[in-house]
């Protein structure tokens, strides 16, 4: 298929839960990763560290940096992770008596696959894992592990740590060639949970229960409408939101039950080095997920297959239960259908008249090929 055209920039005119809460007389600060524009600073954030257009870092993690805003006078062989770091509790420090809003995205354990040596010999006498294997990807985590324990300790020593929210989560799966999701199947540019299902967790002193747990299907579109009702930023009436405020499940509560969207109309190719991947060319083909209750369907455009999952059953999605429960696969197939023309979601249909089927079964062929000479 001829996949739909998109854009990789968020339109500085759209309302956004930074401009939200800096309007309601906080601070704001985007320290890390943006990956959505050249400069964060036109969404709403005050304060811009490390924000580009890029989504891993665009010099490594080590200096120099070049002309990344914030990042080109950095002490020599300062690991990036601990830059940031630095930076976020200078943005503390200095904001402490005043609300702030700090959003910070290491851009740990992106690739490239980088770490202090130190960190590294932490790891070179410890066994490896069934799962996790890889030291170096081992040692980054350590490295965001640790920049969050100093985050912590400069909230306690400055005694706002009563007065802050602390919101933790991932924007995909792990990494496929580093590292393993099993239980879950995927990894990162999937569409299965290995792909989309992250760690979330949020420390709010007096509201969340220490130790509770939820387990209500979220998606990182709620965090707009949740921030503004913690911050009090005003979200514009005419500007309709697909999430919702998480603030009653944080306190204990539900929220009305609802499924869950995603919709992907293009192809995104497949890791170089990867052995496991059950399609040689593509990480994820032109498609569209629902996932409601405990069940989860994935709608292939390119062939109108269909995937059915129960969840709850089969956190693996091991088995495609699509023709065994035809009822529930028509039911979510309309209901994901709805969502699309009610947003408008365009759907890829036409064929790339270049495309040739042999070709990409020879392409396939000859790719398992190599993989296996390399096991």
């Amino acid at each position: 298929l001829i996949h739909i055209q998109g854009t990789n920039t968020l339109d500085p005119e759209i309302p956004t839960w930074a401009k939200a809460t800096k309007e309601a007389g906080y601070a704001t600060a985007s320290i890390g990763k943006w990956h959505l524009s050249s400069d964060p600073t036109l969404h709403g954030f005050d304060l811009n560290v490390g924000g580009s257009r890029s989504g891993s870092p665009p010099k490594g993690y080590f200096p120099p940096h070049g002309k990344i805003k914030g990042l080109s006078k950095v002490d020599e062989n300062e690991y990036l992770t601990d830059t940031l770091t630095s930076k976020a509790i200078k943005f503390i420090e200095e904001k402490s008596n005043t609300p702030w809003l700090l959003y910070l995205t290491h851009f740990a354990v992106h690739t490239p696959i980088q770490a202090k040596e130190t960190d590294k010999k932490h790891f070179e006498k410890k066994p490896p894992g069934k799962l996790h294997k890889d030291k170096t990807m081992a040692a980054m985590i350590k490295s965001v592990d640790d920049g969050i324990g100093e985050i912590i300790s400069t909230l306690n020593s400055l005694r706002i740590k009563q007065n802050t929210v602390i919101i933790f989560y991932s924007d995909n799966g792990g990494y496929g060639p580093a590292t393993s999701m099993r239980p879950l199947k995927g990894y990162k540019g999937t569409y299965y949970e290995g792909g989309i299902r992250v760690p979330f967790f949020v420390n709010w002193p007096n509201i969340v229960r220490p130790g509770s747990e939820c387990d209500t299907p979220i998606t990182a579109v709620d965090l707009y409408p949740t921030i503004c009702e913690i911050t009090g930023g005003k979200i514009p009436k005419e500007h309709e939101l697909d999430g919702v405020s998480l603030i009653p499940l944080l306190k204990g509560n539900k929220i009305r039950e609802r499924a869950l969207y995603w919709h992907f109309p293009a192809y995104l190719q497949s890791y170089e080095r990867y052995n496991e991947q059950p399609d040689p060319l593509f990480r994820a083909r032109p498609c569209g997920v629902i996932r409601k209750g405990k069940w989860k369907l994935i709608e292939y455009f390119e062939d109108g297959r269909t995937e059915l999952f129960d969840l709850e059953n089969d956190i693996s999605e091991s088995k495609n239960l699509a023709k065994d429960r035809p009822g529930m696969a028509s039911t979510l197939r309309s209901s994901l259908s709805e969502w699309r023309n009610q947003i408008k979601a365009p759907v890829p249909t036409e064929w790339n008249p270049k495309f040739d089927k042999e070709a990409e079964q020879r392409a396939i062929a000859e790719l398992l090929k190599r993989k296996r000479g390399k096991k």
